[in-house]
This record gives C-alpha cells, sequence and structure tokens, in this order.
C-alpha cells in the first residue's frame, strides 16, 4: 500500500504573487503542483512548470495532463527531460490522449475517435522513453514515424527519468497506462468530449474498483508489477464542513448523485476533517488510490485542506 501523497492542480497564478503562491503550497507539505493543457486562458504548463521548479526546492512538478495531439512527442521529450534537469528529478510528466473536443475545435485539429487517439499516445510514450534512456531512436508506428533522432538532452541520467502519469477511464486506455506509467489517474470517462452531468456516476466506487482491475491485469500482463504502480485521482470538489449536507445538495443537483454516493465518490471530498481522513483511508483500502489532488484556485482552501487533511495524512 503506497503512502498518500497530495497534489495541487493550478491553472493561472497572479502575475504578482506566484512566487509566493507556490512557495507556501510547498510549505504547507504538498507533494507536488501540476498544471492541466488546455487553450482556455490558463498559463502554459511547460513555461509554469519551470517557472515552479526554479522557486522552489521539494515539491514536485508535473502535467496533469499534457494532451498528445498538441504537441510532436519528439517536443515533448525534450521538454519533459529538460524540466526533469532543471527541478533536479522532481518532474512527474503526465501525457494523455487529449479529450476535450473543444481544444480540437478551436486549433483547427480533427477530433478523431478515442482508439486513434488512444494508439497515438502509445506510439508516442514509446518515443520519448526511448529519447530519455537512449543515444539515439528509431521509430516507425502508424502514426508517428522518427528515425535517428539523437538523445532528448545531454545530463539527464538514464536511470532517473520523469515519472510518467498517465490517467484514463475506459478499458483500452487505462489498459495502456498499466503498460507504460508509473502513476495511473484513475478518472471517469470522457468520451464525450465533455463532462456532462452523467460523468460523476463512471467514478462511483464500484466502477473505481472495476477500472483499477483493468490497470493491474494489464500490467501484469505486460510483466509489470502492478503493486509498483502509484494510483491516483484528481477531486472535482472539496467542501470542508461540519454539516456537508449543502454541499452534497449542490452537487446532487449537478450529477444526479444521492448524498451517499458523493460522500463516496472519489471525485468529491465532503464533510468534516476526520470524515474526509476516514473517507481517504477506506478509499485506499478498497481501490488502492493514495495520491490525491485537489483544485488550487482557492488559496483559502489549500491552507484548510492542508491543516485538515494534508498534515495528518500525508506520508501514512
Amino acid at each position: 500500500m503506497h503512502p498518500f501523497r497530495f497534489g495541487i492542480q493550478l491553472a493561472n497564478l497572479p502575475a504578482d504573487g506566484w512566487r509566493e503562491r507556490l512557495g507556501r503550497i510547498e510549505a504547507l507539505g504538498y507533494s507536488s503542483i501540476f498544471w492541466p493543457d488546455h487553450f482556455n486562458p490558463m498559463w502554459e504548463p511547460t513555461a509554469a512548470l519551470a517557472a515552479a521548479a526554479a522557486v522552489t526546492e521539494r515539491v514536485r512538478i508535473g502535467s496533469l495532463v499534457y494532451g498528445v495531439d498538441y504537441r510532436h512527442p519528439v517536443v515533448m521529450a525534450k521538454s519533459a527531460a529538460t524540466l526533469q534537469l532543471l527541478s533536479g528529478g522532481r518532474h512527474e510528466f503526465g501525457l494523455g490522449a487529449g479529450w476535450m473536443e473543444t481544444d480540437y475545435a478551436a486549433a483547427g485539429m480533427p477530433y478523431d475517435r478515442p482508439g486513434l487517439r488512444i494508439e497515438r499516445l502509445e506510439e508516442a510514450l514509446q518515443i520519448i522513453r526511448g529519447m530519455w534512456t537512449r543515444e539515439r531512436t528509431s521509430f516507425e508506428g502508424r502514426h508517428y514515424r522518427v528515425r535517428d533522432v539523437e538523445r532528448a538532452v545531454a545530463g539527464l541520467d538514464e536511470s532517473e527519468p520523469p515519472r510518467v502519469l498517465v490517467g484514463g477511464g475506459g478499458p483500452r486506455l487505462l489498459a495502456l497506462a498499466g503498460r507504460h506509467a508509473d502513476i495511473v489517474g484513475i478518472n471517469p470517462k470522457l468520451s464525450e468530449g465533455r463532462v456532462t452531468r452523467e460523468t460523476a456516476a463512471d467514478a462511483l466506487v464500484e466502477n473505481t474498483r472495476e477500472k483499477v482491475r483493468w490497470v493491474r491485469e494489464a500490467a501484469e500482463a505486460a510483466g509489470r508489477d502492478p503493486e509498483l504502480l502509484e494510483l491516483n485521482a484528481l477531486v472535482f470538489v472539496v467542501a470542508l464542513a461540519d454539516d456537508p449536507g449543502p454541499a452534497r445538495a449542490a452537487i446532487g443537483q449537478q450529477t444526479g448523485l444521492t448524498p451517499e454516493e458523493i460522500a463516496t465518490c472519489p471525485l468529491f471530498l465532503t464533510g468534516s476533517a476526520s470524515e474526509i481522513q476516514d473517507r481517504l483511508l477506506k478509499q485506499r483500502e478498497e481501490t488502492g488510490i493514495s495520491y490525491v489532488v485537489v483544485q488550487g484556485d482557492r488559496p483559502e482552501l489549500i491552507e484548510s485542506f492542508a491543516e485538515a487533511v494534508v498534515a495528518p495524512l500525508a506520508g501514512a
């Protein structure tokens, strides 16, 4: 059973106070700072993560997650390796198949069916890992062809490349994660290209257990030890309150879930500090999820969650 780790996902920071905000996240005991990769008005992740690496010492920095279609894998291999060097080995490289249809429409890119995007992801991961660990890499697949491309960067220790994070909600993508990832995000399916009213229901505990089974079976079939994989969950809503009824009622109106389902769904952490702690302990026992990432758009919530949950559970 992996010890608990807690991360923060950011999208934007104040231009005149970002250094202090990042330093405070590190001081509060969070394990990681993540950036998503979309085309709405958020900071570009590679630049933001390089800045975060420069002003912190211990907290890990990562993408949650890069869209494989937004950058060629040769470019991603180089940027990820550079971040690993700049951060002193603290980079968690998240890469996904791409899911948000509005990103593709805005950029004028074709939004291919999920199977094709997942194929591209698997090919890209092979190229990227090759460029981290070999002097030259050649690859010829259905979607990418590279010929004798040189190592991503000089000075990267091939035994300590970035840790790879792949998340997903369906069997094919989670099987890919089991074959290739070090950290696996257990997510709801987003096959419609957007978050819908039905999205949360796919993350209920019984579905989450099935998703973990897909990961473990694929890892074993690939000759990997599934116990070494760290399982991750991105939390949509945190509501620290002695009376979680109003928060659960509001979530229920948006999702159609019952209060009881909301109380146990990995997408939501609602209740008192002790209730959330107990929930995370039971969730780890039931599913193996030990790496929890919460949204960082509210500084006061980052502070209160650190005191109520991170401090008592991190590393346990």
